[in-house]
C-alpha cells in the first residue's frame, strides 16, 4: 500500500509525492492495462514484446558501458 504524509497542510506537495510513488510502483500502467479486457493471446504477445524491448535496452546500455 502506498501512503504519503501531509506536512504543514501542503496537499499539493503530497499529491506530487503520491503520483511519483504510484508511477514507480507501476500502478498507472496497470490501471491502463486493466481498463479493457485483454485476450490471453494478446497478453502473451505483449509480454513477449516487452521482454524483447527490455533485453535490447539492457544490451544497448551494456555496449555503451563497455565502449563498443
Amino acid at each position: 500500500m502506498v501512503s504519503v504524509n501531509v506536512k504543514d497542510n501542503n496537499v499539493d506537495q503530497a499529491l506530487r509525492v503520491l503520483k511519483k510513488k504510484m508511477q514507480r510502483e507501476g500502478l498507472f500502467r496497470e490501471m491502463k492495462l486493466r481498463r479493457n479486457y485483454e485476450k490471453p493471446s494478446e497478453k502473451k504477445a505483449r509480454e513477449k514484446a516487452e521482454a524483447v524491448r527490455r533485453f535490447r535496452k539492457m544490451e544497448r546500455k551494456k555496449r555503451e558501458r563497455e565502449g563498443y
